[in-house]
C-alpha cells in the first residue's frame, strides 16, 4: 500500500512538471524578433518653432540709471511681451518609425511630423539624422520620411489579410521616450472603422501602446511587419487594454504614392451609405444583416454612371464580402482609379453583379440643408403613426430631390416613434417604392401589412437614412 502512495505521487510530480513544460513550450519566443530588428527600428524627435513676439511695442522702454533694478524688471516686462507670462517655446514631440529601404525612407504616422519644422531621427546605434518630410497623408495617417543614409537596415513586411483574432503580436517603439520598448499582445479584432478614419480598417490589439509608440511597426511571430501603431483609446492618455494599428499593405501603399507622385489618390464610388439592421434586412428578404445599404447616389458618381440605386445593399466588392457597411470605404479606397469594379448588389430581394469604373475621390463634398414648407391638405396613416404634408418646390430645391412627403406630426408610442422617424424628415421612399406626392403616400401605405417590416427612406439635414418601420393594427 505503502508502495501505491509513492508511485502515486510521483506520477502526479511527473505530471504537473510535464504541464508546467508544456504551458511555457506554448508561450511565443520573442527575443530574436526583437534582435533582428532593432537595427531598423528609429526614434524620432520633432520641433515646431514657436511664432516670434512682435517687435512692436505699445510703450516705449524708459531710461533707467546703468544698473538700476527697475531696468532688469522692465526689460523682462518688455521680453515676455505687455501683460506678462512666460516667454514662448519651441513645441517638441516624440514618435517612432521604421526603416523601409536600404538608402534611408522611413515609415511613420502623419500626426507624429505633422506641422513640424524639424524631425530628427535617431537609430539604435546612436546615429543621428536630420530627416526631411517627403510627404504625408492625413486621412491615413501615414507620413513618409527620408534620411541621407546608405546600407540601412530593412524589416520584413507581412500579411495584415493573414492575421488572425487571437494571434500574438509585438510592438516596438520609444513610449514617453523610451527607447526601443518591446511589448507584446494579442490581435482583438480586425477591420475596426473608428469616427473620421474611414479608409482605414484598423488593427485593434491588446498590446500596451502609449505616447511615444506612434508610427511604430507592429510583428507577427515571424518576425514580420503587419502593421503601423497608430492609436490608442483612453480616457486617461494612457494604456487602457486597447490600440490600433495600420494595415501593412495599406500603409505601403500609401507610402509608395507619396514617393512616386508626391500625393496619395483614392477610389471613389459615390453613395452614401449606412448599416444594414435585423429589421431592414427583414424588409429586403435576406436571411441576415450584413453589406452596406445605399441611401444615396450621388449626382454624375461611379455608382450613377453604372446604375446603382438608392436601395441597393451591397455585398461584395471585387470579391471580398461586405459585411458591415464600414468594410466598404477602404476596399473602396484602396482600389484602383479608372478600372472597372465588381459590384455585388442585393436589388428587390435578388443578388446581381454590376461593373463600376471607380474614379478619383474628390476632395471635398457639400451638403444641403433646407427649411421645407407646408403645402396641400396633410395626410394621416394611423398604422404608421405619422402625418405628413407635400413638400414645397423650395424644399425639393435646397434638398436636390425631385419629390417627397414632410413629416409633421408622430403618435406617441406609435410605429413611427419606435422606427426613429422625426418630425421634419422627408419620406422618399417606402418598402422600394417612389414617394413623389400624398397620393403615392397613400396608395402605397395602404397596401402595407401589418406587423411587417418595410423600408423606408427618409431624407434630413444630415443626409439620407434608412429606417425599418412595422405598421401596427389601425
Amino acid at each position: 500500500m505503502k508502495l501505491n502512495s509513492i508511485y502515486f505521487l510521483r506520477l502526479a510530480f511527473v505530471l504537473i512538471l510535464g504541464l508546467s513544460f508544456s504551458a511555457q513550450a506554448a508561450l511565443p519566443e520573442f527575443t530574436k524578433i526583437v534582435e533582428n530588428s532593432k537595427n531598423s527600428v528609429v526614434n524620432i524627435s520633432t520641433t515646431t518653432k514657436a511664432p516670434k513676439a512682435s517687435s512692436k511695442q505699445s510703450t516705449p522702454m524708459p531710461n533707467f540709471p546703468e544698473g538700476s533694478p527697475l531696468g532688469e524688471l522692465f526689460e523682462k516686462f518688455f521680453q515676455y511681451g505687455e501683460g506678462g507670462g512666460a516667454p514662448r517655446r519651441d513645441a517638441q514631440s516624440l514618435g517612432s518609425g521604421f526603416i523601409i529601404s536600404e538608402d534611408g525612407f522611413i515609415l511613420t504616422n502623419h500626426h507624429v511630423i505633422a506641422g513640424a519644422d524639424e524631425v530628427i531621427v535617431r537609430l539604435a546605434n546612436r546615429d543621428e539624422y536630420t530627416a526631411k518630410i517627403v510627404g504625408s497623408d492625413e486621412a491615413s495617417d501615414v507620413a513618409v520620411l527620408k534620411v541621407e543614409a546608405t546600407n540601412l537596415e530593412v524589416l520584413k513586411f507581412g500579411s495584415s489579410d493573414e492575421l488572425k483574432v487571437g494571434e500574438w503580436v509585438l510592438a516596438i517603439g520609444s513610449p514617453f521616450g523610451f527607447d526601443y520598448s518591446a511589448t507584446a499582445g494579442i490581435v482583438s479584432a480586425k477591420g475596426r472603422s473608428l469616427p473620421r478614419d474611414n479608409y482605414v480598417p484598423f488593427i485593434q490589439t491588446d498590446v500596451a501602446i502609449n505616447p511615444g509608440n506612434s508610427g511604430g511597426p507592429l510583428f507577427n511571430l515571424d518576425g514580420e511587419v503587419i502593421g503601423i501603431n497608430s492609436q490608442i483609446y483612453s480616457r486617461t492618455g494612457g494604456f487602457m487594454g486597447v490600440s490600433f494599428a495600420i494595415p501593412i499593405e495599406l500603409a505601403l501603399n500609401v507610402a509608395n504614392q507619396i514617393k512616386d507622385t508626391g500625393q496619395v489618390s483614392r477610389g471613389w464610388l459615390g453613395v452614401l451609405i449606412q448599416e444594414v439592421t435585423g429589421e431592414l434586412a427583414e424588409s429586403f428578404g435576406m436571411s441576415n444583416p450584413h453589406g452596406a445599404l445605399v441611401a444615396k447616389v450621388l449626382d454624375s458618381s461611379p455608382a450613377a454612371k453604372a446604375g446603382l440605386q438608392v436601395g441597393d445593399v451591397i455585398v461584395s466588392f471585387n470579391g471580398k464580402k461586405v459585411l458591415r457597411s464600414s468594410n466598404l470605404p477602404p476596399l473602396v479606397g484602396r482600389s484602383t482609379v479608372g478600372k472597372n469594379a465588381k459590384v455585388t448588389i442585393i436589388r428587390n430581394k435578388k443578388e446581381q453583379q454590376i461593373k463600376v469604373m471607380i474614379d478619383e475621390l474628390p476632395t471635398a463634398a457639400t451638403q444641403a440643408s433646407y427649411s421645407p414648407k407646408a403645402e396641400d391638405t396633410p395626410s394621416k396613416n394611423v398604422a404608421l403613426g405619422m402625418s405628413v404634408e407635400a413638400l414645397s418646390q423650395e424644399a425639393k430645391n435646397q434638398l436636390k430631390i425631385s419629390a417627397g412627403v414632410r413629416v409633421i406630426e408622430i403618435n406617441q408610442s406609435g410605429a413611427a416613434e419606435n422606427a426613429g422617424i422625426q418630425n421634419g424628415d422627408v419620406i422618399t421612399m417606402i418598402d422600394n417604392k417612389a414617394v413623389t406626392s400624398l397620393s403615392d403616400f397613400d396608395e402605397i401605405t395602404n397596401d402595407l401589412k401589418n406587423g411587417k417590416s418595410v423600408a423606408l427612406l427618409v431624407q434630413r439635414a444630415s443626409g439620407p437614412v434608412f429606417l425599418a418601420i412595422r405598421p401596427e393594427d389601425s
